[in-house]
């Protein structure tokens, strides 16, 4: 086997070992965290206690329903707090069983957008002891006499919640709603808690706990793209729970702009007003379930600080979708990932993602769209993708030239490279030549996989009414009753296959070397065995991508003018290339020695010529 195969079949076996290990399946199917502390620290709980530690006035208790064109928001008495918030625009997977239903952000039987502060343990009436007020065990009252409220597109609604301690203490809780926006402005504001607070913790905690319900059919797609996020200072980090039971809690450092969570397709957001001196917490947990699939919750909030039991904090809350126009409202674009910050997210934040927007301006079916957006992607990258060509011609016309060389030294594996390489010399041609291409076409298709995946205009958007009804999943035509060993593959997606039948033609277009055969074989079925689990949109893409690189090889070879020969390219100037002329180097510098390299051999000197050297020298 040559280098080139060589290499081929070990950048293949790398880029299959790093898709199996991030397809491999939980191994603890039904893991639950370490500590029934810790399960509280991160999942929000749908019962509180029957008293609170602290005592607070009685109130009866009350589901207020606020609906807006954009959502519908279920606050409870009990805290104030949120037990349901339904996005108008976006059905969940199971919309053609139930067309009424809405995505609802809220994990079920869940309190969110709480509160919670530390107790001293006078409060308590235990010695030593501290206990944590907690949102859902304090009763409010609304200002507000009905249960359901409609606020039409142009106007807005300010609700208010009181709660008031047996001492005078009050905690007022305060939500804006605008109908036309996705964020809400919410207040907390407490006083008269001074005798209350634990003296090591003066602040209170404002927090979504539960992180996103999960609205597609796989638990496992939701979770890979689940995560917490911060932004202190303009810098986005990322965080993420890495391993079954571990919870994990980080705090900011510097200012905070905002502290969120994301599931695949939307997201929660927490915006402290500007002069905020308190802190963000992100909190995360990683939970298998049955059949290999895999939650993860990832709660955030802020901590802002108590002075003589008294403070406030506001903040806009932020629930809805990861669409990139709504998200850029609110400043909060950092939220989505697009790759790499300084190469692969300009490329798709401020050239992909526009382009295709702009092309579905004027096509309403995102399939034809995706269609026109590849065919204007290959015109683009043509100067990139013609060297790649051109170098494959040039191998090809080659190809039997080497052939002779390996025949005529089949028994000497060094001269047989070093002629080899004499033959790339002479005819002026890199065999590293079509890589930098590929390298450089590299940054465009990985911002084309966060484009393409994580675009929430393409949930739920057909192309085909029969075959291709959801363009943000796969396109199942075949599934298995078992999963193939080492793939963990049981299901193949129609677009997939025809993406590994075009690229199979690609490569025997691009044959230049018999014994490479395999990797002809090899990298079609692998990638098709990959692809089956990407979104059909995606599939769609590399499809056409692949038929029009198909078609311009076979004009270039039988249809264009300029059809070079092996005489012409032996009559080209040649430039030497950065390998070539390192590697001529380093045969120099070895011949100068006395060394040989690989693929040369000196004679040994007999011992006349030692004989007749001059004295001092060797």
């Amino acid at each position: 086997m040559d280098r080139q195969s060589l290499i081929g079949i070990i950048l293949i076996s790398l880029v299959v070992g790093i898709w199996v290990f991030m397809q491999k399946p939980a191994q603890q199917p039904v893991a639950q965290p370490k500590s029934a502390t810790s399960t509280r620290a991160v999942l929000s709980s749908s019962q509180g206690s029957d008293a609170s530690p602290v005592a607070f006035r009685p109130a009866p208790q009350r589901i207020l329903t606020v609906v807006t064109p954009l959502y519908t928001v279920r606050l409870s008495s009990r805290g104030a707090t949120v037990r349901s918030w339904k996005l108008t625009d976006y059905s969940p997977w199971y919309r053609q069983e139930n067309p009424a239903a809405r995505v609802d952000i809220v994990q079920p039987g869940a309190h969110e957008f709480g509160f919670w502060f530390i107790a001293k343990s006078d409060t308590v009436g235990s010695a030593g002891a501290i206990d944590t007020v907690k949102a859902v065990d304090v009763p409010f009252e609304f200002d507000v006499a009905t249960d359901r409220i409609d606020v039409r597109s142009g106007d807005s609604l300010v609700i208010t919640a009181t709660a008031t301690t047996e001492f005078g203490g009050r905690i007022v809780r305060t939500y804006r709603f605008a109908a036309d926006h996705y964020d809400v402005i919410a207040k907390l504001q407490m006083s008269g808690f001074a005798s209350v607070l634990h003296k090591r913790a003066q602040h209170v905690n404002l927090e979504w706990r539960g992180g996103i319900r999960y609205q597609e059919q796989s638990s496992v797609e939701e979770s890979n793209n689940a995560v917490g996020i911060m932004s202190e200072g303009g810098s986005i980090s990322e965080f993420e729970a890495e391993s079954f039971t571990d919870v994990r809690r980080d705090t900011s450092k510097a200012s905070v702009d905002f502290v969120a969570t994301r599931s695949k397709y939307f997201a929660v957001a927490l915006m402290p007003e500007s002069g905020f001196r308190g802190k963000a917490v992100v909190n995360g947990i990683k939970i298998g379930l049955p059949n290999e699939g895999i939650m993860e919750r990832y709660g955030v909030g802020l901590q802002a600080p108590l002075s003589d039991g008294s403070g406030s904090l506001t903040s806009r809350l932020y629930v809805g979708p990861m669409q990139y126009d709504t998200l850029n409202a609110y400043g909060l674009t950092g939220i989505m990932n697009f790759g790499f910050k300084w190469i692969v997210k300009p490329i798709g934040e401020y050239f992909m993602l526009p382009t295709l927007r702009l092309i579905h301006l004027g096509i309403p079916n995102y399939g034809i769209a995706i269609i026109l957006f590849a065919l204007l992607m290959k015109l683009l990258l043509y100067p990139l993708s013609i060297g790649q060509v051109e170098s494959a011609r040039k191998m090809q016309l080659v190809a039997p030239l080497i052939s002779q060389v390996r025949e005529k030294y089949a028994d000497d594996m060094q001269r047989q490279q070093q002629e080899t390489m004499k033959v790339y010399s002479e005819y002026g041609i890199n065999p590293a030549g079509g890589c930098l291409p590929l390298l450089l076409q590299m940054p465009f298709l990985y911002a084309l996989y966060s484009v393409l995946n994580l675009n929430i205009d393409l949930r739920q958007q057909g192309f085909l009414p029969v075959w291709i009804t959801d363009l943000s999943v796969p396109d199942v035509i075949v599934s298995l009753p078992f999963k193939l060993p080492l793939f963990n593959v049981d299901q193949f997606s129609g677009l997939a296959l025809l993406m590994g039948a075009t690229l199979f033609i690609q490569q025997k277009q691009a044959l230049t070397d018999p014994r490479q055969k395999a990797l002809v074989y090899m990298m079609p079925l692998m990638l098709t065995l990959m692809f089956s689990s990407l979104p059909s949109g995606l599939n769609l893409y590399y499809f056409v991508f692949n038929v029009v690189a198909i078609g311009q090889t076979i004009w270039q070879k039988k249809f264009s003018k300029n059809q070079l020969t092996l005489a012409d390219l032996k009559k080209m100037p040649k430039k030497e290339s950065w390998m070539q002329r390192k590697m001529r180097e380093a045969q120099e510098m070895a011949q100068a020695q006395g060394k040989s390299l690989p693929g040369q051999q000196f004679n040994k000197p007999t011992k006349g010529d030692q004989q007749r050297r001059p004295k001092g020298k060797r």
